[in-house]
């Protein structure tokens, strides 16, 4: 039964875009986790998607599909916050990087420098796939940046974070084997994550307030 006085339909988005904020920390804590307690893992050779490698590497891949369900709780929560085609785009946009983050688990990337240790670098076809689909989820999660920069308050740090993750990933892929190569997959990373959580922070904040009571007296 629903509360006087009180919006439910802005409870839930509010809700939905939370997850948003808590996404990227969860990820990046659970993976640095990971990667201190490894053998042979070393963040200035590896990426955390190598994480997805060897004996342990399942729990790498919850840590991606939980990442992803929370992206995806997110991405509703932005197409429901955002009117138009800017909401609709947004969400699709993240819903497509929630998908790529769960499908990636499923894949694990090549083996290389030396993780995991003894296993041979051999292309595989899981490595291409993990790779494609990284690709076009990090396209999909920048393109969402520049989308939403337009509707949301701090709209160059949205352009900016999408600049940053569409150069490091590509740059990233590119460099794979050297240091700068893993340096910039670590900015695409990181910048990555930071956006969806001040992203979702603004969009929170232009939600309106359950309360039907207190929007009525703000």
């Amino acid at each position: 039964m629903a509360r006087e006085g009180f919006d439910s339909a802005a409870a839930v988005t509010r809700s939905l875009l939370g997850w948003g904020v808590v996404a990227g920390p969860f990820y990046i804590v659970f993976g640095l986790v990971l990667a201190l307690t490894r053998d042979g893992f070393a963040l200035s050779r590896n990426p955390l998607s190598a994480l997805l490698l060897g004996d342990h590497g399942w729990l790498q891949a919850v840590n991606l599909v939980l990442t992803g369900i929370m992206v995806g709780a997110a991405a509703l929560g932005f197409a429901r916050a955002l009117h138009g085609r800017r909401g609709t785009a947004t969400g699709a946009l993240l819903g497509v990087y929630a998908l790529c983050l769960v499908i990636s688990a499923v894949f694990p990337p090549d083996p290389a420098n030396g993780f995991p240790p003894g296993v041979p670098a051999e292309p595989t076809t899981s490595g291409v796939l993990h790779l494609a689909f990284g690709g076009i989820g990090f396209l999909s999660l920048a393109a969402a940046a520049l989308v939403v920069a337009g509707g949301l308050p701090g709209a160059w740090l949205s352009r900016a974070a999408g600049a940053v993750v569409i150069v490091g990933f590509l740059g990233g892929a590119a460099l794979s084997s050297g240091s700068v190569g893993i340096a910039l997959l670590w900015a695409a990373v990181v910048v990555g994550w930071a956006w969806p959580a001040f992203a979702s922070v603004q969009a929170y904040r232009v939600v309106p307030h359950p309360d039907l009571h207190r929007r009525a007296t703000a």
